[in-house]
């Protein structure tokens, strides 16, 4: 078993990476965001709104604006889950300058991609999710070690083109529900 941390040790990543942040999601969705106010109104039929102040949002703004980039790319499965249906409703929120797109999981398992979620920092620190059966993080592994890099690099450079932007996808999905 990799020896793991808390996520909270690794958020100074966030503010301290040079060029990119990259996102690879994996799940049907996130405790995190099933216990929040936001996705509870969400499945009312509140879509969630743009949350300027959010330290998040903040910080994301702040980096762009030094020229540095954040990007996602969320796997949805088809249909997407109500958790991935609120993560693109509040990407099409999204005003902070974060890239985020989808990506269908039959084209996921196409390209091979791995199977868990993880952070990619200009290209050279990979930051591996783990997540147990109640889509609770455990914990995180952060390794430089230049296989594993290579690896989330080519799953990032082969998934981006196929990718559609969150905000692209999310009118279709809103209007079939």
């Amino acid at each position: 078993m990799p020896s793991l941390i808390p996520f909270e040790e690794i958020t100074h990543l966030f503010s301290e990476f040079q060029h990119t942040a990259f996102r690879l999601e994996t799940r049907g969705s996130y405790a995190s965001d099933r216990q929040g106010a936001r996705f509870q109104a969400f499945l009312q039929g509140i879509e969630p709104q743009p949350e300027p102040d959010h330290p998040w949002n903040v910080n994301v703004r702040a980096r762009t604006a030094q020229g540095a980039r954040f990007s996602r790319i969320r796997i949805i499965d088809e249909p997407p889950t109500d958790g991935q249906r609120f993560l693109m409703a509040s990407a099409a929120a999204n005003t902070a300058g974060e890239e985020i797109r989808v990506l269908p999981r039959s084209v996921a398992g196409q390209l091979e991609l791995p199977g868990y979620d993880f952070w990619l920092f200009d290209s050279s620190t990979l930051v591996r999710m783990h997540i147990d059966e109640s889509d609770t993080t455990t914990g995180v592994e952060v390794s430089a070690d230049p296989a594993q890099v290579l690896e989330a690099c080519r799953a990032r450079d082969a998934a981006w083109p196929l990718a559609v932007p969150a905000a692209v996808v999310w009118p279709r999905v809103r209007s079939s529900v």
